[in-house]
């Protein structure tokens, strides 16, 4: 990536930033305050793909994520509650491959008599940070709820798992030979993008709040260089991931 198209990510990413946190910027100066704490964690399961380019086919490559949560509650406006929400998570992302023939029949391994597979688990610290927004109970019953914003994440390590030699993988049965990825450790640790999602929220005056969530994020940097002497033009990271989280109060307007 040269630097007119990285200059290009970053300003539509603090574009992004800009546009879902406006309805809570928005809200603060009519709305009702509100001066709402809450901590938490969460767990789900995520599925996701690389984006390459020359292509590599696909399946959904399937990983667990984790971590803790916390949302400030600033305003209600009108039946919207207005709020922002940061996680710190560890994730599993990644890519798995479909290993086909040219008439879309899976690819036999010679030596052992099944099918070839391969894939490439990358772990993250993802941190994303999101406008959320809610409509129905704020401390007693559900709400429904829509989010969106800024995801950065770093890889701190990764593993492969396969059934067959790497040094000499069989192409000649294969409809796509795009094999160069297999001796590629990811070149570029940090990841950015843009997240968002919907859910549903019950919330308890005592227990606290359980949200149930859908959630999709789709990587604006490569996890491998791609410089025009390189091998992969493109190489982002998208997923989506079926979430819950748990939160309780360390601080209520009301």
């Amino acid at each position: 990536m040269d630097m007119r198209e990285r200059a290009g990510y970053i300003k539509g990413l603090l574009l992004a930033l800009t546009m879902v946190l406006s309805p809570v910027g928005a809200a603060a100066q009519i709305g009702e305050h509100r001066d709402d704490l809450s901590v938490g964690v969460n767990a789900g399961y995520a599925m996701s793909s690389v984006g390459f380019v020359p292509k590599v086919p696909q399946a959904m490559h399937g990983g667990l994520s984790g971590g803790v949560s916390m949302r400030y509650v600033c305003e209600k406006y009108y039946t919207m509650i207005c709020s922002v929400l940061a996680e710190v998570d560890f994730s599993s992302m990644g890519w798995k491959e479909d290993i086909l023939d040219s008439y879309d029949n899976r690819v036999i391994n010679a030596v052992t008599g099944l099918p070839e597979v391969y894939s490439r688990t990358i772990n993250y610290v993802q941190v994303p940070v999101f406008a959320h927004l809610a409509w129905g109970k704020e401390q007693s019953g559900f709400n429904f709820f829509i989010q969106a914003g800024p995801q950065v994440g770093f890889c701190l390590g990764e593993s492969t798992s396969t059934n067959f030699d790497l040094a000499s993988p069989n192409l000649s049965d294969r409809s796509n030979t795009t094999v160069a990825q297999y001796g590629m450790e990811v070149e570029r640790k940090f990841d950015y993008g843009i997240a968002g999602g919907m859910g549903i929220e019950l919330s308890h005056p005592h227990l606290g709040h359980f949200l149930l969530e859908g959630r999709y994020y789709y990587g604006l940097g490569n996890i491998y260089n791609s410089t025009k002497r390189d091998y992969f033009g493109k190489s982002n990271i998208s997923g989506i991931m079926v979430k819950a989280t748990y939160l309780f109060d360390l601080k209520k307007t009301k």
